[in-house]
């Protein structure tokens, strides 16, 4: 066991329960557990945003993918970056002036219906929980490599602590510990960035140079097909990350502990130029990773290549550096794990239990018992599941659940505030369409079939080429919510007008 990385453990996990701790005493309403109150400044919810969406597939797949693909794995830098244009300009500011609490409350506002409200949750903790495999088995890789844990005992603990985090301190808590975790990321990152770009004399035409014999692929480790071989499979990724964001019930949920729809305008704003100088840094850890950790000890110490980044820091600046940037990895990971944890739980207590179950009779304190036991069980499922893919990359993993954001909920978000005759029938069409053809898709793919057994998760011939479902699954999502809205009777016109206005000046006619 490394005695410094188990303290520096220690330490971010004693930090982030004194947050949960002052935090619990402010959270005794619905309105402080789902949104913080809305008390958010631009600044810092575009800090939470970042250290929401900055995650272990991030920190740890990404520069995995690149060291062991090269530039195939840029893909995911670039992808998640150009989400956030999407999110800017169509999305933010019609979700907080609509919303409430969740992204059903958006398309409710609309669609005053149960099964809108409760397709909208099911994407919401379907989708919540395959992005929490991803941080669990990124977790798990990274406890058991430093701290000698076997994976399971280290997926427990990341396991617990999330719950604790979120049945405690709710929203208030999260975005906080979102907050600590993004000025460290960023600071870890700089830093093994400055050391990796030292190595090449502070030249990043050296770098690139250099990359052409450094690893097995030699010159081609710089040219796109290393991993997706079919033009159309990285089509397929792309668009997923593109456009998943904008779907990603975790991310939209963080409008709604701003104030006001500027507000949230101005938080992605900050998000972004942190979310772009992070990802530029990616290039250095991957390419660092791939010249002076090898491509063997990457794949020896996990064979999806996630624990790179930390290799990397232990080449380059010992065991101490060692252990703080995979301290910093563990914070990744909490951090967004209890983003996905409560906006699951939301989804779960306020629209399935308040507004379906309760016709929305449910007490304040009710509602907070149900968010809490939510919590949970999506804690127990996600920890489940992730148990049996340990072998897979988080880049992946986190990918399919861009696609699914992207097929099921995107299409439903943007006909809903442009598009007047959309109806009822179409939002659940739409919405179903999507979730069914990504789940289908996924489990059909070559990520979980493959003849030869131990790269895939079951042995056997994938029906389905791609890897991503996106580039299918994302237009059946939309062809869904088409077809089912001109096929049944069209909507109140007046209500959509009235939705015009609110949605772009937060003006109730």
């Amino acid at each position: 066991m490394n005695t410094t990385a188990f303290i520096l453990f220690l330490a971010i996990v004693a930090m982030t329960l004194v947050i949960t701790y002052y935090a619990a005493k402010k959270t005794n309403s619905t309105n402080e557990f789902y949104t913080a109150g809305g008390g958010l400044t631009g600044w810092q919810n575009g800090l939470a945003i970042a250290g929401d969406y900055m995650s272990a597939a991030s920190f740890l797949g990404i520069a995995g993918t690149i060291a062991l693909s090269g530039f195939d794995g840029f893909f995911y830098s670039i992808g998640f970056l150009v989400a956030y244009l999407v999110v800017l300009y169509l999305v933010a500011e019609p979700l907080r002036n609509l919303g409430k609490y969740t992204v059903a409350d958006m398309i409710a506002a609309r669609f005053d219906d149960k099964k809108v409200r409760g397709m909208a949750a099911l994407n919401t903790v379907t989708i919540s929980i395959f992005y929490m495999i991803a941080q669990l088995v990124g977790a798990g890789s990274l406890i058991k490599l430093l701290l000698g844990l076997d994976y399971t005992t280290s997926v427990l603990i990341v396991g617990a602590l999330m719950t604790v985090y979120v049945v405690f301190g709710g929203m208030r808590a999260t975005s906080w510990v979102q907050i600590v975790k993004a000025v460290l990321l960023m600071g870890g990152t700089f830093i093994l960035s400055l050391i990796v770009l030292a190595k090449f004399h502070f030249s990043v035409t050296e770098m690139f140079t250099q990359m052409q014999t450094a690893t097995p692929l030699k010159d081609s480790f710089l040219n796109p097909g290393n991993k997706y071989k079919v033009p159309l499979d990285t089509l397929s990724l792309n668009l997923a990350l593109v456009l998943g964001t904008a779907g990603l019930p975790h991310i939209l949920i963080r409008f709604f502990t701003v104030k006001d729809a500027p507000t949230a305008r101005s938080s992605v704003v900050h998000a972004t130029w942190l979310i772009g100088i992070f990802y530029v840094m990616t290039i250095f850890l991957g390419f660092g990773a791939a010249a002076f950790v090898g491509y063997d000890s990457i794949v020896a110490a996990d064979k999806g290549g996630n624990m790179a980044a930390p290799l990397l820091a232990k080449a380059l600046g010992g065991d101490f550096f060692f252990a703080f940037i995979s301290a910093v990895a563990f914070a990744t990971i909490l951090a967004v794990v209890t983003g996905l944890v409560l906006s699951a739980a939301s989804a779960f207590a306020h629209d399935f239990y308040t507004h379906i179950v309760r016709r929305g009779q449910a007490r304040e304190q009710e509602q907070m018992k149900v968010a809490r036991w939510a919590s949970v069980g999506v804690a127990v499922i996600s920890i489940l599941l992730s148990l049996f893919a340990q072998k897979l990359n988080v880049a992946f993993l986190v990918s399919v659940a861009f696609a699914i954001a992207a097929s099921a909920n995107l299409p439903v978000i943007l006909f809903t505030i442009f598009w007047k005759r959309f109806n009822t029938t179409g939002a659940v069409a739409g919405m179903l369409t999507g979730l069914i053809s990504a789940l289908i898709l996924v489990a059909i793919s070559p990520s979980v079939w493959n003849p030869e057994a131990g790269k895939a998760i079951l042995v056997g011939v994938a029906w389905f080429p791609y890897v991503n479902p996106g580039i299918i699954s994302i237009p059946l999502g939309f062809i869904g919510a088409i077809v089912g809205t001109w096929l049944s009777r069209p909507s109140d016109a007046a209500k959509f007008d009235e939705i015009v206005v609110k949605a772009h000046t937060g003006i109730n006619r």
